[in-house]
């Protein structure tokens, strides 16, 4: 990554021109000024006629000279400044998000934007309407420092509701730039899609990444570069900061990537470990594998992704006897692109998830059904069966609870790029189901599918 390099004329104008006391757009028009300066002191310099013989040849008459000493005492004494504030090496980017969902199901149309996350995670909110800073240190060793903050819609709100922290890491060489130890808490990196909305071409995300995918690792591990191979893996936690009482065991994360060409590439992740389970209330055993791939030329874009999961005792529905049974599933996601113009680009994604097994229960997904224990009502110390009724997963309530719905998702819309900093997003998204599990809060009612639309405002820098 690019880190900041200023040059000769910024340096010497920071040097100058105190940022405390001028405005950006003083600061650009004294710039300009200075510039300017230096290109009159070296025409002049190249076009002064020779000196005669014998005579020294200065080049400049006494006065240019004092100008460009001056000049470069201005840029020794920035770049010391610099160093001495620890802004070699810094760079500073972010965005924002505004965004604008209607929801069928939900009975809702309005604006989102940096609402809290802990009322839980669904496909119509997930990390969508945000706004992120983000700081990238490169120290003169080759170590990178990687902060992010992201209230309310990034990684940490989704890890416990409440932190702001996106992602706080270090990378630091060993034997070369290539080989580097890495550690904190570092946003998952399975799947062909992307978090961040300066990235992810639709304004929502597809259901892998949604429902069969972790948040983020908290641990340490290796990355390493070789070729067209880049390969990640860590000893962590997987969504959690830290380990409860009695939570001893660290999960296995894994990502390699190859680069076929500059047009196409694939890669494969993996997490194997003891993962939360809302169903007995202590991490059991999750073993997740997804494989994804990307083709790029032209005017076309085409990705995809393939996964596989499960989770022991991880069904929504136990056996007769009470016993939490393993959930299990399948899914493709794809999507294409087309720009039909340099700045308009049409998309369309597809999704499916196999999730039949034993009520269904997804990564995460799962603590639905539970025994009453209130012993006024009427099925009290009975198994009352559940599902997530907003995400569609889970078993038909008024069916067979030991068949979970199978899921899809189909997403159309497009983006376009208002000028190098800001896009404006639309999509329209399909979701259904075999099986009625979206329920309608205004009919009160479970329907087969539920429809949405939302459009976005990215913003960044």
């Amino acid at each position: 990554m690019k880190s900041l390099s200023p040059t000769l004329l910024v340096v010497a104008m920071t040097a100058a021109f105190p940022a405390a006391a001028q405005s950006n757009e003083e600061l650009l028009k004294e710039l300009q000024a200075l510039k300017q300066r230096v290109n009159e002191l070296e025409s002049k310099l190249q076009q002064a006629p020779a000196a005669p013989a014998g005579q020294a040849q200065w080049g400049m008459t006494p006065e240019q000279s004092a100008e460009f000493n001056r000049i470069a005492a201005k840029t020794e004494a920035a770049e010391d400044n610099m160093i001495a504030q620890g802004l070699k090496g810094l760079k500073i980017s972010g965005y924002i998000e505004p965004t604008f969902v209607y929801n069928q199901r939900q009975n809702r149309a309005g604006f989102q934007f940096l609402n809290q996350q802990s009322d839980g995670y669904y496909y119509d909110t997930s990390f969508m309407g945000a706004a992120s800073l983000d700081f990238l240190k490169e120290t003169d060793s080759g170590t990178l420092w990687h902060l992010t903050l992201t209230p309310n819609r990034g990684v940490g709100a989704a890890l416990d509701g409440a932190s702001i922290i996106q992602e706080a890491s270090v990378s630091i060489p060993l034997s070369d730039d290539n080989t580097r130890l890495i550690a904190g808490q570092i946003p998952d990196w399975s799947g062909y899609e992307y978090q961040q909305p300066t990235l992810n071409p639709f304004t929502s995300h597809n259901l892998l990444y949604d429902f069969t995918l972790p948040v983020a690792y908290t641990g340490v591990g290796l990355d390493l570069k070789s070729g067209p191979w880049w390969i990640r893996t860590a000893i962590a936690n997987v969504n959690a900061a830290i380990k409860n009482p009695g939570e001893k065991s660290p999960s296995w994360a894994f990502r390699a990537d190859y680069g076929k060409d500059e047009f196409s590439g694939a890669g494969f992740a993996s997490v194997i470990g003891k993962t939360a389970n809302f169903n007995t209330g202590k991490p059991t055993l999750s073993i997740l594998a997804e494989a994804d791939g990307y083709f790029t030329r032209g005017d076309l874009t085409l990705q995809g992704q393939i996964a596989y999961g499960q989770q022991k005792e991880g069904a929504i529905t136990p056996d007769a006897n009470g016993n939490w049974r393993d959930s299990q599933w399948y899914g493709i996601s794809g999507l294409a692109g087309y720009m039909f113009t340099p700045r308009l680009q049409g998309l369309v994604r597809a999704d499916y998830i196999y999730n039949r097994k034993n009520g269904g229960g997804l990564f995460a997904y799962n603590g639905y059904s539970a025994v009453d224990e209130d012993p006024t009502s009427s099925t009290y110390g009975q198994m009352v069966y559940g599902n997530d009724d907003r995400n569609g997963i889970g078993p038909d309530l008024n069916g067979n609870v030991d068949q979970g719905a199978n899921r899809y998702a189909i997403s159309v819309g497009g983006k376009y790029a208002f000028n190098e900093n800001t896009t404006v997003k639309l999509e329209y998204r399909l979701d259904g189901a075999d099986k009625a599990v979206f329920y309608d809060v205004k009919k009160d009612e479970y329907r087969k599918y539920n429809q949405m639309l939302a459009t976005s405002l990215v913003v960044a820098f």
